[in-house]
């Protein structure tokens, strides 16, 4: 078994960006030449999130909506009073979404269905840089 890290950097441009970024983590993948094992998407950050998806227009807007139906914006959090930078809403989003998600590879390719993208949910009030660890361990 080999473990193979790679990084992503991505700017963002707040709360509802939601980034498709499959093609980049295949790339790391292909350019670690590993051909069989698992590759763990992880984002540094307590504002932001990974999950797969459909990614097409209704189901960003869909879920740009249900995000914002789970924890609203415009509402006042605890969180809030703490640093002052109005983001109580992004913790909660991003606490319930995750940072990290597996998947397996097989011959050098993601193992996905044929609509479900590897994505990156920006849950802050402000744009963002962004850093996606992959770890991949595979032969």
């Amino acid at each position: 078994m080999k473990i193979v890290t790679k990084r992503i950097e991505l700017e963002t441009r707040g709360a509802g960006d939601l980034i498709d970024i499959t093609l980049k983590v295949q790339k790391s993948l292909e350019s670690a030449g590993l051909q069989r094992g698992n590759v763990t998407v992880f984002v540094v950050g307590s504002t932001i999130g990974i999950t797969t998806f459909e990614y097409e227009s209704g189901l960003i807007t869909d879920m740009q909506g249900l995000y914002n139906s789970i924890a609203p914006q415009d509402r006042h959090y605890a969180h809030d009073e703490t640093w002052g930078d109005a983001n109580g809403f992004s913790h909660l989003r991003a606490a319930l979404q995750g940072p990290s998600l597996t998947v397996p590879f097989e011959n050098g390719k993601l193992i996905l269905g044929i609509w479900q993208q590897i994505v990156l949910a920006e849950f802050d009030n402000r744009p963002r840089d962004r850093q996606v660890v992959l770890q991949m361990i595979g032969e």
